[in-house]
């Protein structure tokens, strides 16, 4: 009975916790889900994302992110309209081989909260460094960001200790 009491605090506990991020923290799945770059696989990992200055290839241009964040910014009905209070960011980073142009993988993600874009950027270098040094899969960093990426911030605090304050290619 006590086991039981126990794995019931924990679980609201655990809920509680994850409520604590804002409504905006992460995106809208019917306007985000999220898309990969067909062109990344796990086998050819070594020979796309794991290469120093690789993102620089397939990166969109400033002008496609600026215009599609201020269509974006009205699609999710922010309060707030102003782009430079938003990073047009990848759901799923192009360093884990997230898509590059596709709008399902591109989302205004708000600059001001707890659970911001600084923030997601340690994920991201984490599970990059993860997935380049084996402690990872592809589908694994990609899950992660798809699914949840402030649980997915709690699950690999391992990773993100031990690959801190990076930048991902």
């Amino acid at each position: 009975m006590d086991k039981q009491f126990v794995q019931l605090g924990l679980a609201v506990v655990a809920a509680a916790l994850s409520l604590c991020a804002h409504a905006g923290d992460l995106p809208d799945r019917a306007l985000t889900p999220g898309a990969i770059n067909l062109d990344v696989t796990q086998d050819n990992i070594h020979s796309t994302v794991c290469v120093k200055g690789w993102t620089k290839t397939v990166r969109p241009p400033a002008f496609y992110t600026n215009r599609l964040k201020k269509s974006q910014i009205r699609e999710y009905g922010y309060g707030d309209s102003s782009p430079r209070d938003f990073e047009e960011d990848h759901l799923i980073p192009l360093s884990v081989g997230g898509h590059p142009t596709d709008p399902r993988n591109l989302w205004p993600q708000p600059r001001n909260s707890e659970w911001n874009a600084d923030r997601k950027d340690d994920l991201e270098f984490a599970l990059y460094k993860g997935l380049c040094h084996g402690e990872v899969t592809l589908e694994e960093a990609r899950r992660a960001f798809a699914s949840n990426w402030i649980a997915a911030y709690r699950r690999y605090g391992a990773l993100l200790q031990r690959y801190r304050h990076g930048q991902a290619d």
